[in-house]
């Protein structure tokens, strides 16, 4: 008997596991309740002396402004620094 898989279940890979690390470090930093909701995508940059691809994390405060961080690079090349720097969160 060979092991069902669903084709629509989500695919455990490494942007997965570096998104749900990205997030950990943005709610540390920002001291966010673990029901914030966070997103986070890769996008071209556009921007003159950019990377063609930058991290954009979307902060969803209820109630307050959404906050947008954007580290220049992609997501598998994101350190917990990078986060700091572009969000001026330096501890």
């Amino acid at each position: 008997m060979t092991k069902f898989i669903n084709p629509l279940a989500p695919k455990m890979n490494r942007l997965t596991a570096k998104s749900s690390e990205i997030k950990g470090w943005v709610r540390e930093l920002m001291d966010l309740s673990a029901d914030t909701p966070l997103t986070i995508a890769e996008l071209a940059c556009r921007d003159a002396g950019c990377p063609d691809i930058e991290t954009v994390i979307g902060v969803l405060e209820p109630g307050k402004p959404i906050v947008t961080i954007r580290v220049h690079g992609t997501m598998s090349d994101v350190t917990r620094a990078d986060i700091e720097n572009a969000a001026n969160l330096g501890k």
